[in-house]
């Protein structure tokens, strides 16, 4: 009989599934749902919500398939991995269903609550035990809801992120983790439990955390009703939980200080892994409790987020490219244009306040047309520039951390996928970049065989790890890619 673990990954556009083979490491299957990017709901600028339900409903079509495809035996899945969209706010009444949409990652009406916290509570104080300011986290999204939703508050028994929901979907028990509860900026690294003193400056009842449980281990057992939804079997382990990011530096392989991993999905992020707990004295950007984080050792993620990466490129399949058309086009479009993108620049900032701009938010601009010279390629190409110059300004950022970056691994997928954007990104920064076979519903696969004590190490689960391909900076277009940064900056800095 197989030995299989199931990775759910609950992203903003999809919910994915991958069924991966324990014994050789082999994705068996894969299946994203919905077809179309999920929505996200914006009744108001700066605000960013959606259904938790959806994600449910999407996940089990996503499990369902990949069972399917995989022609898997309910008993051969030994372990469930849950990755997800990091920062959301879900609250769940005593029933366990959600009181109002979730508030995600890109929404920023929290962003003065945060603010107002970081210089009350005191900034050195902030950073030292939180490593970052409240700033548009998740707690700050829950004391905009105290504010102005009293009623929903009130009925408020558990605040939680989008995959502690989806595991209390999955198994009927409510809980979270520290590496969860860090991301939201919630964790106090001095006193190695929940910030109390956080909770008390917003008037928060601490009983509004579910209980705590390690990232790698059992976390609840499938319940049968949900197992009769997803084609699986009762009682199978949920082991493995991580937010996006963590859980994309596990799928790489990036676990020890020095080591850092990339994605460029809906957003663009960078993550590289601390040794010691340091934070950035602006709080452009992130440190987090890393999956392997633990009192014993110190990992810890620093990240950089641009809340406007692939969200740019799907705006313009939308709008510019023809009913149809896929990225696959698009990336070939793009390299029709030279480096540089002939003079066009795109500032890509246009999903929400971001942080590397002190949580500003200046909107996404296009600079440099000319109607009589510049077509589709010229705009594509310099939409993939312009997130890699995002990219970069904030890798500044964490070099200044001593976050070093002449390695960064990313999976073959989304904006990695654009040649203009991967050889734009190496010949910026400098940095070879190394892609790999892999996806967050694969890590999280990956994830729950590691909790479940399927593999005997992290390194074993890794082990089969694939490398597909490597880039490296290209000496006959790196300089026009210097002269369009330089040109790319000097417009950030009018904007902001």
């Amino acid at each position: 009989m197989k030995t299989l673990t199931l990775g759910i990954d609950i992203g903003s556009s999809s919910v994915k599934a991958s069924l991966v083979d324990a014994q050789t490491g082999e994705a068996l299957a894969g299946a994203f749902f919905p077809k179309k990017e999920m929505e996200i709901r914006a009744e108001k600028l700066g605000w960013a919500e959606q259904s938790p339900d959806s994600w449910w409903e999407n996940l089990k079509l996503a499990v369902q398939a990949v069972v399917a495809a995989a022609g898997a035996k309910p008993s051969e899945v030994k372990a469930i991995g849950i990755s997800y969209q990091m920062h959301g706010l879900v609250l769940v009444d005593e029933n366990y269903r959600a009181v109002r949409d979730a508030i995600i990652w890109c929404d920023s009406r929290a962003v003065p609550y945060g603010e107002k916290a970081f210089e009350e509570v005191g900034r050195e104080k902030c950073l030292l035990r939180l490593l970052n300011s409240p700033g548009n986290f998740t707690l700050s999204k829950l004391a905009w809801v105290k504010e102005h939703e009293p009623q929903r508050y009130a009925r408020a028994k558990y605040y939680m992120l989008p995959g502690d929901y989806a595991a209390m979907r999955l198994t009927g028990r409510a809980c979270t983790t520290a590496s969860g509860l860090s991301e939201g900026v919630a964790w106090d690294f001095a006193a190695n439990s929940p910030a109390a003193f956080l909770f008390d400056y917003f008037g928060f009842d601490a009983t509004l955390i579910p209980e705590i449980v390690p990232t790698f281990g059992v976390q609840g057992y499938l319940t049968g009703a949900a197992a009769g939804e997803l084609g699986l079997a009762a009682g199978t382990p949920v082991t493995y939980r991580a937010g996006d990011q963590p859980n994309n530096a596990l799928s790489l392989n990036v676990l020890h200080p020095g080591e850092v991993a990339a994605t460029a999905g809906t957003s663009g992020v960078v993550y590289g892994v601390n040794g010691e707990a340091k934070y950035d004295e602006l709080s452009r950007v992130n440190s987090f409790a890393h999956v392997n984080h633990s009192d014993r050792q110190t990992r810890v993620g620093v990240l950089l987020c641009i809340n406007g990466a692939a969200v740019l490129n799907a705006w313009i399949r939308r709008h510019l490219m023809p009913e149809g058309a896929g990225y696959a086009e698009m990336n070939e479009l793009a390299l029709a244009a030279p480096a540089g993108s002939d003079g066009v620049s795109i500032v890509p900032f246009g999903n929400g306040a971001e942080r590397a701009l002190g949580n500003r938010e200046p909107g996404c601009s296009i600079h440099g047309v000319n109607f009589a010279r510049h077509g589709k390629a010229h705009l594509i190409r310099a939409a993939h520039e312009g997130v890699a110059f995002a990219f970069r300004y904030g890798m500044d950022i964490m070099n200044g951390m001593g976050v070093e970056t002449k390695t960064i691994r990313a999976g073959y997928a989304n904006l990695f996928l654009s040649p203009v954007f991967r050889q734009t990104l190496s010949n910026i920064t400098g940095a070879t970049i190394e892609l790999y076979n892999t996806d967050g519903s694969v890590g999280a696969a990956r994830g729950a065989g590691i909790g479940a004590g399927i593999y005997r190490s992290e390194a074993e689960a890794l082990a089969t790890l694939k490398k597909i391909a490597t880039v490296a900076p290209d000496e006959k277009s790196a300089e026009a890619s210097a002269a369009a940064y330089e040109r790319w900056a000097e417009l950030l800095s009018q904007a902001v």
